[in-house]
């Protein structure tokens, strides 16, 4: 048995401030790591001591094994956490660990090698009966092979990366036209993200539910499971809420899959947290779920520590990164599987930087506040809901935070505690409410508007939920916002109330043309005494008292403006060419968010039709398809592969329609 004195984090953001506030509760120095970009970061000051790895991209600095294991040798840490993410699932890199003589807070290599490489673990699965979906996982990797493999499978299907996880190199097919391009793109994205280029094909669940076991392994052969997590709703096959229990099992299916996932585990001679990933197909027959026969499919296995881990430690009362580190030192499981308890209901909601349309934002946070009776990184007590009650934030966020295309887009995980469903959900959508984040767009509003679904609220949200409920749930919003937009936007322009200093009246109208989204609001205002506004639109005049409200100037400009549980981005057009924004957009493609051009399908010249993928960016580990908004002739393409694009930037322009 070795105890660790230093632990070097081999990570970064919330999961590195998670490891460090359980590591320094053991009494356990810390090591943080950095990338340039992250020279300023939270667990940078946090930790113990730091370690600069620099470069900014992932690939020059937290994917460097060289670099990571030479920052534990130059500050003496004797052992290394991964987090998630990032190396917390190559062999290459827990080995390299081993090598060096560190203690490896992680399943051991060949664990690892077996069951993180999808492929592997479909295969020992099979062998031990858990059920698994017709699928071909093999060394031939041609075209060919895949093709007739697709044929014998049938449709839908599944492109899937072998390595890695997080929804990346995923690509769904429903026609096998479709297969040449979805095999090129799941090996593109999975290539940047795992360095594998290496794809399975399984055959696709339309309408399923995922659900996870959390398991957890010591080196003396024992193993168990600490219950299940739903995480059904998702974009872009990665999950945004995660909750336990799921409100689709029953006890019996409940312990098939626990039996399940322990003995899988067991079979690939794993040592510490993982999570097994499974499939449920609940749709054609719901009635099947009160049974305990509902089918389920191993889908992979986690072999680290969850993003969504505090959903398993709000239920059982336990943390997770201490089991992780006493198992790493050679302890024995501190409880038995019948000694485990759950109590409550949790519920998690991902906190990312991104807007209505899931498409990753980068920028500064200008104005951050947490909700009320925030706690951070420790299983919360059991709450009462109804909107009250401590909530657990786990983030990375400061005022002053430029949140960079290199990495995920995600910046914390809100996670409501309480003795039912419902009173869980309650009070995290009125903690998301109560919070303020402005500078860049993000999807608070988004997930509060899924809590409050009543397809989630009853529990039958399935993993095409956002894609069959997202446009209504965005019209609602934008329509909130359209209702704010005029008073909002003047708020910001002439602030509110009495302290706005309009102390003496002015006869003077001002022309003022205000434009939220893709409409522009044409207005003429008079100051009046005490604050108010005196507002012509159409011919009709109104009196407004600009409301009190929250405003930031974010880094392309405008307003980023929070009312109540509402915010928007504001733009004074006063002063803008008359072209209308709907116009403009129609003559060229500008670059919605930083990233790295990786594909230009575009050439000058060219006639493209509506929806034609002109070219593609990769940001935030995620691969981007910009598409023609209209018919036309490509007039020039202002951009290469391997370039890096910022925000707004003109990519493609069309030719004059006359």
């Amino acid at each position: 048995m070795k105890q660790i004195r230093k632990l070097l984090i081999a990570n970064r953001g919330e999961i590195s401030r998670r490891v460090i506030r359980t590591a320094h509760r053991l009494g356990i120095e810390t090591v943080a790591v950095y990338s340039d970009a992250d020279a300023k970061a939270l667990h940078v000051r946090e930790a113990t001591f730091a370690v600069a790895l620099g470069g900014k991209a992932s690939a020059d600095s937290y994917l460097r094994i060289d670099k990571l294991i030479a920052a534990a040798k130059a500050s003496g840490a004797d052992a290394v956490h991964p987090g998630y993410g990032f190396l917390s699932e190559n062999a290459d890199f827990a080995q390299a660990v081993l090598d060096a003589g560190l203690v490896w807070v992680g399943p051991p290599p060949h664990a690892i090698r077996t069951l993180g490489n999808k492929s592997s673990a479909r295969e020992l699965a099979q062998a031990r009966g858990v059920p698994c979906l017709p699928g071909y996982q093999g060394e031939d990797q041609s075209h060919d092979r895949f093709a007739a493999e697709a044929q014998r499978i049938g449709l839908p299907l599944m492109v899937k990366a072998a390595a890695g996880g997080g929804g990346r190199g995923m690509r769904l097919v429903t026609d096998l036209s479709q297969l040449p391009a979805a095999l090129a793109s799941a090996r593109s994205e999975a290539l940047a993200a795992f360095g594998s280029g290496e794809l399975l094909l399984e055959r696709a669940l339309l309408a399923p539910r995922h659900v996870e076991v959390q398991v957890f392994a010591d080196s003396q052969g024992h193993c168990i499971h600490l219950g299940e997590r739903d995480c059904s709703v998702q974009r872009r096959h990665q999950k945004i809420v995660e909750e336990s229990p799921s409100p689709a099992l029953d006890a019996v299916v409940r312990e098939r899959m626990g039996r399940s996932a322990v003995e899988l585990a067991q079979a690939a001679g794993y040592v510490g947290a993982g999570t097994m990933e499974f499939l449920l197909d609940g749709s054609p027959h719901p009635n099947r779920l009160s049974e305990g026969t509902i089918p389920f499919f191993m889908m992979e296995m986690n072999t680290r520590l969850q993003v969504e881990h505090p959903v398993t430690e709000a239920v059982t009362g336990l943390d997770l990164v201490e089991w992780q580190l006493r198992i790493a030192q050679g302890e024995s499981l501190p409880l038995a599987q019948h000694q485990v308890r759950f109590e409550g209901h949790a519920i998690e909601v991902r906190l990312c930087a991104e807007d209505e349309h899931f498409t990753p934002r980068t920028g500064t946070v200008r104005h951050f506040r947490e909700p009320p009776l925030a706690v951070h990184f420790l299983p919360l007590p059991l709450g009462e809901g109804r909107g009250e009650g401590p909530l657990r934030f786990d983030h990375a966020i400061f005022e002053g935070l430029v949140v960079v295309p290199y990495y995920d887009s995600l910046l914390g995980k809100l996670v409501a505690h309480a003795a039912t469903r419902e009173a869980a959900i309650d009070q995290l959508a009125a903690a998301l409410d109560r919070m303020q984040l402005l500078g860049l767009p993000t999807n608070r509003r988004m997930l509060a508007a899924c809590l409050r679904h009543p397809l989630f609220r009853a529990g039958k949200a399935l993993i095409p939920f956002l894609a069959q409920h997202g446009d209504e749930m965005r019209q609602q919003m934008e329509q909130e916002e359209r209702a704010l937009a005029i008073d909002c936007g003047l708020a910001a322009i002439y602030g509110s109330g009495p302290e706005s200093g309009r102390s003496l009246a002015c006869d003077f109208e001002r022309p003022v043309r205000l434009r939220h989204r893709d409409r522009v609001f044409a207005l003429q205002v008079r100051e009046r005494p005490g604050g108010a506004l005196e507002v012509k639109q159409d011919g009709e005049m109104r009196r407004v008292n600009p409301p009190a409200v929250e405003r930031v100037c974010p880094d392309d400009g405008g307003w980023h403006v929070q009312a109540g549980v509402v915010d928007l981005m504001l733009h004074d057009a006063s002063f803008e060419a008359g072209t209308s924004g709907a116009a403009a957009t129609a003559q060229e493609v500008r670059a919605p968010f930083n990233g790295k051009v990786i594909a230009v399908q575009a050439r000058p010249g060219a006639t493209v039709a509506r929806g034609d993928v002109l070219l593609v960016l990769e940001s935030m580990k995620l691969e981007h398809a910009l598409a023609a908004a209209r018919d036309g002739v490509i007039k020039a393409v202002y951009v290469a592969p391997g370039q890096q694009a910022a925000t707004s930037q003109v990519l493609v322009t069309f030719e004059a329609v006359a």
